[in-house]
C-alpha cells in the first residue's frame, strides 16, 4: 500500500521504500533519507538570484545574491523521471538536511486500521 507523504513522494508500507508519486520509482529505504536516493545538482546561487547590481559597482560591497563561497543551493530530483522532490539552501559543507523522518511502523498500523473498517 502506498501513502502520499509529499506532493511527489510516496511512501510504500509493504516494501518499506521511498516511491516517486509522479512515475513509481522506488527510490530505497523509508527508514533513510530519501535524498540519498535522488539525482542531485548543485546550483550557483548567481544562476538564481541574478545579482541587481555588479559586485564591483555595489557602494557597501554586496548585493542580493548569495555568496556561493558561503551558500550552496542542491535541488534533488527522481532518477527517471526528473521530477524535482525538494530544494535546499545549504551553507558550503553542510550535507543535505534529514526533512522527513516518519514513524513507519505507527504508519502501518494507521493504515491497516483504515483498511479493517
Amino acid at each position: 500500500m502506498k501513502v502520499r507523504i509529499t506532493e511527489y513522494l510516496d511512501i510504500d508500507l509493504n516494501k518499506e521504500l521511498w516511491c516517486c508519486h509522479k512515475c513509481g520509482r522506488e527510490l530505497g529505504a523509508a527508514r533513510e533519507n530519501y535524498k540519498h536516493f535522488t539525482l542531485v545538482y548543485e546550483r550557483d546561487p548567481h544562476e538564481i538570484h541574478k545579482p541587481y547590481v555588479p559586485l564591483e559597482s555595489s557602494p557597501v560591497g554586496h548585493n542580493t545574491s548569495p555568496d556561493p563561497e558561503w551558500c550552496r543551493i542542491l535541488e534533488f530530483y527522481c532518477p527517471d523521471c526528473a521530477t524535482m522532490f525538494e530544494v535546499e539552501y545549504l551553507p558550503l559543507g553542510h550535507p543535505p538536511t534529514h526533512d522527513i523522518e516518519l514513524d513507519i511502523d505507527a504508519l502501518k498500523i494507521k493504515h491497516k486500521m483504515q483498511i479493517e473498517k
